[in-house]
């Protein structure tokens, strides 16, 4: 297994962990005014305030099932399954099976086309499977990312990652739609059996990250470069939220330099059992310390 090899995907896992996570204050002057629901109560609610009732019944659940699919481009195509939980920043136990683009290539080369991750609140864990051990993990499965270690190594964008990662819950869609002021109620629509009133509406990504960041003038300047490379400025955003005002599937695409980004996620079973075990010390390499022995000697 070689160092580009190993740190290419070491880098790629740390991408696909902030999508799974992300598997998440507007106008009143939106276009809400034309587009109505009525509560359990009988009153009229528009798109705004009725998502706020969304945002606020979603934060209190704790936890959730969540069931996916994500594709970047060229770059990667993957499914997800597992439990999340954000009550005390993100928590949770999820496995990604890479189904296509240069990210399973890189996995399969590393005889590991699915991962399983522990999130935890300072950080997450990928268990890399034997080969990684054997080869470059100095016999340790498990990947430790720590959340401020990304963040000294990735400027603005990791400051802000950081920050996504710690307070994300899976109604981050709805709260962005907030945040643009621009959402629409489409309409009535089945979802997986349930019945479930349809949202949509596009956001600028920098304008919005860098307003829920807590980032200076020169990062956030930083952070927008950093979407102009990626040429991902706005991302259109569809969710669907349930009688109970829980948010049953979100949909978010988007164009990138890389090709097209869409990533569907269905949530079910708020308030499931969660319970996530932090990895043996003694089975565990920090990203840091591989990065460092797989630099090439000076």
């Amino acid at each position: 297994m070689n160092s580009i090899t190993t740190r290419r995907a070491g880098l790629s896992i740390a991408v696909v962990a902030a999508l799974t996570g992300l598997a998440a204050c507007g106008s009143d002057g939106s276009s809400d005014t034309a587009d109505k629901r009525k509560d359990k109560g009988g009153i009229n609610m528009s798109p705004i305030a009725a998502l706020r009732t969304v945002e606020k019944s979603t934060d209190k659940a704790d936890t959730a099932k969540i069931d996916g699919s994500t594709t970047m481009g060229s770059l990667s195509s993957m499914d997800m399954k597992g439990v999340m939980g954000w009550s005390d920043g993100i928590t949770g136990n999820v496995t990604v099976t890479f189904t296509g683009g240069t990210q399973a290539q890189q996995m399969k080369q590393l005889g590991q086309p699915q991962l399983d991750y522990r999130y935890l609140k300072n950080g997450f864990y990928a268990n890399m499977g034997d080969r990684f051990a054997a080869e470059a993990g100095g016999g340790k499965h498990w990947l430790e990312y720590d959340y401020d270690t990304l963040a000294e190594m990735s400027g603005a964008a990791g400051e802000a990652f950081q920050d996504q990662m710690q307070n994300t819950t899976p109604n981050q869609s709805v709260k962005m739609l907030l945040a643009s002021g621009d959402v629409k109620r489409v309409g009535q629509e089945n979802i997986r059996g349930t019945k479930a009133t349809h949202y949509s509406g596009k956001v600028d990504m920098a304008d919005f990250t860098a307003k829920s960041s807590d980032l200076d003038a020169e990062q956030k300047s930083e952070l927008k470069k950093q979407f102009d490379q990626l040429g991902m400025d706005t991302e259109k955003i569809d969710i669907w939220v349930n009688g109970d005002d829980l948010l049953v599937k979100k949909v978010e695409k988007a164009e990138t330099k890389n090709g097209p980004f869409s990533q569907t996620a269905y949530y079910s079973d708020y308030g499931t059992p969660l319970s996530v075990e932090k990895p043996p010390a003694s089975d565990t390499m920090s990203f840091k310390d591989l990065l460092k022995q797989q630099q090439p000697a000076a």
